[in-house]
């Protein structure tokens, strides 16, 4: 279920990003912000268990800046 939020909302970051660039740099942040709110909670567990239960929150969290970017750079590259 969360992965399903997760890519949908990649999804709907690179779809913003390409129609409007600059709004979407706060709904981005605004989702690096929940996911580092998580990883810092999954980060408090003790030695390895704060490892992994944060890896999914970077690992998402890295998807959705790379989508948002991927997004603006479409947008940069459109000859229009």
């Amino acid at each position: 279920m969360i992965v399903a939020v997760v890519i949908a909302g990649c999804v709907l970051l690179a779809v913003l990003a390409f129609l409007v660039p600059r709004l979407s740099r706060h709904p981005e942040r605004g989702t690096q912000r929940s996911l580092g709110a998580g990883a810092r909670a999954g980060g408090k567990a003790p030695g390895v268990l704060g490892r992994l239960f944060s890896k999914p929150f970077h690992t998402s969290s890295r998807a959705v800046s790379r989508s948002g970017s991927a997004g603006r750079r479409t947008r940069g590259r459109m000859p229009f």
